[in-house]
């Protein structure tokens, strides 16, 4: 098992671009299950997360060819069952659920693993295919659903922590093959949905709405093959972002559309750092006297849960008090110590995290708990004096392409080790 270690004190500057995101990523290749003619899909990261997807493919029986990023699916003949063995690595495999129904009008997924970051149900998920006639049952670890013919029907999918964005994936997916018309209230408005939507209307599909709380699906008799460009990662490119305002001379990262990152870089600018916005690249330069922030996680647009912790790390050494709520998953606080051992002084008081500025970090051993977790202690780490080890790193390769090579190229001091 790989460690990351980390000699603090190197200040990054140049320029890094953000690879395809990760998140668009997986439910566009669930999506080509629902045509038999081949897709083509760019800008797809090399993770572990979406090697376990195309593993779901192939185990599916869809043909799977890959090469710098451009991934071709061809599933012309599928089966509908996804077993344990398959999905267990990653919560997103369930999204292999809605088209599998969609098309096959049946499917069995093994609920899947991922993240310890708390509760994530995927309640939503079944009430949406029950909404367009599906039985679904769960019994032994699987979900089962059938339905001899799906119907348009209004589905409402806003949850208790606001709205799912892997349930209104699996919605529209399941939605673009059924009989008449289906009105999705309380739909997710992330990029990443927005990105799924343009490429099931590429294939054939009828969706208007994606990016609003109204998402309207006319269903089709059939989608066909197409071609498409995956979206920037905007949680990739917000951690830059923070690693260039905790250590950075001046970073510039490009490749990215700074509006699906503008919560982030509108923290960061009230935290005095100055932020500078072109078409399709973002600056941002030190600031020796940056401020304490009230920070909220909400939905999109609002700031990302993704971001929270990369964001604890950079306030840890801010001067005064920073105050953050974790509105999405109140647990996803693992981080917060393994950040104490560092150094750091924060005190949780339920989903709030209270950040008392240290002028310091010191290097220390620390412990991976989840993918954004991990990039939070590697934030840490180049803050710190001395040298941070970062074990469990299989966490950061579930999302972040290259991490420890990109920060390199910034002139961090980091290499990857095998663990003893």
């Amino acid at each position: 098992m790989d460690k990351i270690l980390i000699h603090g004190g190197h200040p990054l500057s140049g320029s890094i671009k953000v690879s395809g995101s990760k998140n668009s990523s997986l439910p566009i290749l669930a999506a080509t299950l629902l045509t038999r003619e081949p897709c083509v899909v760019h800008g797809v990261p090399d993770l572990s997360d979406t090697h376990y997807m195309l593993q779901i493919l192939i185990h599916l029986g869809a043909q799977v060819e890959r090469a710098s990023g451009t991934v071709s699916v061809s599933a012309d003949n599928i089966g509908s069952v996804a077993p344990y063995d398959v999905v267990r690595k990653m919560r997103a495999s369930i999204c292999v659920l809605g088209p599998l129904l969609g098309r096959c009008k049946e499917a069995t997924v093994s609920l899947p693993g991922g993240c310890v970051i708390g509760d994530r149900p995927i309640d939503l998920h079944l009430k949406g295919f029950e909404g367009l006639g599906a039985a679904v049952r769960v019994e032994g670890g699987n979900v089962k659903v059938f339905a001899p013919k799906l119907t348009g029907a209004v589905i409402n999918l806003r949850g208790k922590f606001g709205p799912t964005v892997l349930g209104t994936d699996n919605m529209m997916m399941a939605a673009v093959l059924a009989d008449g018309v289906t009105v999705i209230e309380g739909a997710a408005q992330e990029p990443e949905v927005v990105d799924l939507a343009n490429f099931l209307n590429k294939m054939g599909a009828k969706i208007e709405g994606a990016g609003t709380r109204r998402i309207i699906i006319e269903g089709v008799a059939a989608l066909h093959g197409t071609e498409h460009d995956v979206i920037p990662d905007r949680i990739e490119a917000g951690t830059f972002l923070v690693a260039g305002a905790i250590c950075g001379q001046g970073i510039t990262v490009k490749r990215i559309e700074p509006e699906h990152v503008r919560s982030i870089t509108d923290a960061l600018a009230s935290c005095g750092f100055p932020v500078n916005i072109a078409d399709h690249a973002i600056s941002i330069s030190p600031n020796g006297e940056a401020k304490a922030l009230e920070l909220t996680t909400d939905p999109y647009p609002g700031f990302p849960s993704d971001m929270q912790a990369q964001m604890c790390a950079l306030l840890s050494t801010t001067d005064g008090i920073s105050v953050v709520t974790e509105n999405i998953f109140p647990q996803r606080y693992m981080h917060v110590a393994e950040l104490k051992r560092m150094g750091a002084q924060m005190q949780l008081e339920g989903a709030t995290a209270v950040i008392q500025g240290v002028d310091r970090l010191f290097g220390a051993p620390v412990m991976a708990s989840d993918l954004r977790a991990s990039a939070a202690l590697v934030l840490a780490g180049l803050k710190a004096d001395g040298i941070t080890e970062v074990s469990r790193v299989y966490h950061i390769d579930r999302g972040y392409e290259r991490l420890d090579e990109k920060l390199s190229e910034l002139g961090a001091h980091i290499e990857r080790v095998k663990a003893a």
